[in-house]
């Protein structure tokens, strides 16, 4: 993948569950690409384009097809971040569903967790939203969430989730990032593999905003000043 100056990005694919993005990789000029003018001067570069995205995701509907086909599921969707990745998942796996002999019958639920404030991860998470849990008893849950760093986070969902007893529980998550301070936690199925950069965009925020940014990029510092609180 041709990024700033010519370079190549060093991303290969991990394991054949992810793909990972290097550190030294130094992603895509902003003007190679259309994106909302109100960020114009609060981003450093492109990560990953809305297009590679797309791909990777249909890969991954693929993925799960295969592994968990004929089985009724609920997916539960991580809010607010994962929302975009969840909806173009679900479609995927619906395409794949009609044209195949196998058939996933999916019920889509909604949980909220609070692990940030600005750029940083707080020590106590918040679970919010979503029906009773104690619904998800006996039955095959997908979770779905945008991006899991150390994965603290995920874990206290699952502790959560596992008090009810599903028949089987799955993680699929658009990002892993690699951290200072990782547990080991990796989900079933991720797309990609990123240093440990703050990134914003398709439906990733930073205080609510560049939900609407189709790519995702990394925020610069000016943006991380210009819509702190």
């Amino acid at each position: 993948m041709a990024g700033q100056g010519g370079s190549r990005a060093e991303a290969h694919s991990g394991g054949g569950r992810g793909v990972v993005i290097s550190d030294n990789w130094p992603g895509y000029s902003l003007d190679l690409f259309t994106y909302p003018q109100h960020y114009y001067g609060d981003l450093e570069y492109v990560l990953i384009p809305h297009g590679i995205i797309v791909d990777r995701t249909e890969r991954l509907a693929k993925d799960i097809m295969q592994d968990i086909g004929d089985n009724d599921i609920v997916v539960l969707c991580v809010l607010k971040g994962g929302y975009k990745f969840c909806a173009d998942l679900v479609e995927h796996i619906k395409n794949l569903s009609r044209n195949s002999e196998r058939f996933i019958s999916m019920k889509v639920d909604f949980v909220r967790l609070k692990s940030y404030h600005n750029d940083q991860s707080m020590q106590d998470m918040q679970i919010m939203g979503g029906d009773d849990l104690s619904k998800l008893t006996g039955k095959n849950v997908l979770i779905v969430e945008d991006i899991v760093g150390t994965g603290r986070t995920m874990k206290v969902l699952l502790n959560n989730i596992e008090k009810y007893k599903p028949k089987m529980i799955k993680v699929a998550s658009l990002l892993v990032k690699r951290t200072s301070r990782p547990d080991g936690y990796r989900p079933d199925y991720y797309g990609f593999e990123i240093p440990d950069l703050f990134v914003v965009g398709y439906a990733l925020d930073y205080n609510e905003h560049f939900r609407d940014l189709n790519h995702i990029c990394v925020i610069n510092d000016h943006g991380k000043a210009k819509y702190r609180v």
